[in-house]
């Protein structure tokens, strides 16, 4: 191994050891082990921008702001609510009303946005009945990570196979992942409430406090809201079609953002754009500069080789492999600096032999996404709930959370494992 690669894979060990740690926020150390392969001379300054995949930041950024701007009529607040409502004011019910909403719109915005929009309204719900947060909350994290599996904008893990595999569209993704997410979803429900039946009793005073809450107002602007939920179906229309008319997801999602911007008024601009997550973007270009370094010195053609001894180049054990590896490896680091190094190994196998890359795809896509589900630390949304939980006085800590995280991920991942054999290598 030359003397490049060793110092690309010291560079690519200090960041993400630093990473895991959460010493220092994680895009300062993104960037700053991206600036480093450079300033080593381990890339140049063009290879690098060559390996930042601008249509996954594009499609994030377009998201981002569609959503905030969606945000701001109140619509979110108003659909908890009135699913608050329509369960009776029962804890058990509202539970699986707000997972469910949570896993059906993280499949379409993004877990993260999701969480962001959904768990303040829990804890008011939560206030109302007089109980813990605690199950709703676990509930919401595993929920949107399911849902986020199900689509190619639900989970940046999923953008960015999805920029990388041109064949994997957007209906690609529903077609081959929605089937298994619906089951996983399905399964996780009764568990959620054999689970946490102790932790949901309130009184009947309670409930009806909750039957009397007032959905009258809580939608603010109706023309806008009327705009966001035009232009979001015509942007998912597009992530349909947008093969077909030969753009990249990127482009239907900024043309969509700037298109909303335009008919809301300008007055909406310097608020949306202030709302996009700037350090998840930076994040994104650091990482995708650090992998680079691991590229063009060949590291990850060497792994992919040993993989590839590993199992034989048989497909179903590369699958298998690559889904564990996967899960086990995003419960316990977050999902999207390991997909990063995932993705250039995949398409080395494919360059060494391994006909049928897609099994290899998916398994990817499902273990990275599920695997997030297994401890606090696994995925975005996660560490984004426990903080707005800490906020709220009910911190989650690190052993709790695994307590129910951890099983509940092995079912989703013995149940894809199981899917992805039937479907693809039987």
């Amino acid at each position: 191994m030359s003397h490049q690669a060793l110092l690309a894979i010291a560079i690519f060990l200090f960041a993400y050891g630093f990473i895991i740690s959460e010493k220092i926020h994680r895009t300062i150390l993104a960037m700053i082990g991206g600036l480093l392969m450079v300033a080593c001379g381990i890339v140049d300054q063009e290879t690098a921008i060559h390996h930042i995949d601008f249509n996954t930041l594009g499609l994030l950024i377009g998201m981002m702001i569609i959503v905030s701007i969606t945000a701001d009529t109140g619509l979110f607040r108003y659909v908890a609510i009135k699913a608050a409502k329509r369960a009776q004011g029962s804890p058990v019910r509202i539970m699986i009303s707000l997972a469910v909403i949570t896993a059906i719109a993280s499949a379409f915005l993004d877990n993260v946005t999701t969480v962001l929009l959904i768990v303040p309204v829990t804890f008011s719900i939560t206030r109302q009945l007089g109980v813990s947060p605690f199950p709703f909350l676990i509930s919401q994290i595993v929920a949107s990570n399911v849902g986020g599996t199900a689509t190619l904008i639900g989970d940046p893990p999923n953008i960015m196979i999805g920029s990388a595999v041109k064949e994997l569209t957007f209906m690609a993704f529903i077609t081959n992942l929605a089937p298994i997410v619906v089951i996983v979803m399905a399964s996780y429900i009764p568990l959620f409430v054999f689970m946490f039946r102790k932790q949901l009793q309130t009184s009947e005073e309670r409930k009806r406090s909750i039957m009397e809450l007032n959905v009258n107002g809580l939608i603010t602007d109706s023309r806008l809201l009327v705009k966001c939920l035009s232009v979001l179906a015509v942007t998912i229309i597009g992530f349909f079609l947008h093969q077909a008319f030969h753009f990249e997801s990127a482009t239907v999602a900024l043309a969509g953002a700037f298109i909303l911007l335009l008919i809301s008024g300008e007055h909406q601009m310097e608020h949306a754009i202030s709302k996009v997550e700037w350090t998840t973007i930076f994040f994104f270009i650091g990482l995708f500069v650090l992998v680079s370094g691991l590229v063009e010195t060949g590291v990850i053609a060497d792994l992919a080789a040993r993989a590839i001894d590993l199992t034989g180049g048989d497909p179903v054990a590369a699958s298998m492999l690559i889904m564990w590896m996967s899960a086990i490896a995003s419960a316990f680091v977050d999902n999207i600096p390991f997909v990063a190094t995932m993705i250039p190994m995949i398409q080395e196998m494919g360059s060494m032999g391994v006909a049928n890359l897609e099994p290899l795809w998916w398994s990817l896509a499902l273990g990275a996404c599920l695997g997030g589900n297994g401890t606090l630390i696994g995925a975005s949304a996660n560490l984004i709930t426990a903080g707005l939980a800490a906020k709220e006085g009910h911190p989650i800590r690190f052993l709790q959370y695994l307590k129910y995280g951890l099983p509940l991920m092995l079912v989703s991942v013995a149940l894809s494992s199981i899917y992805v054999y039937l479907r693809y290598l039987a």
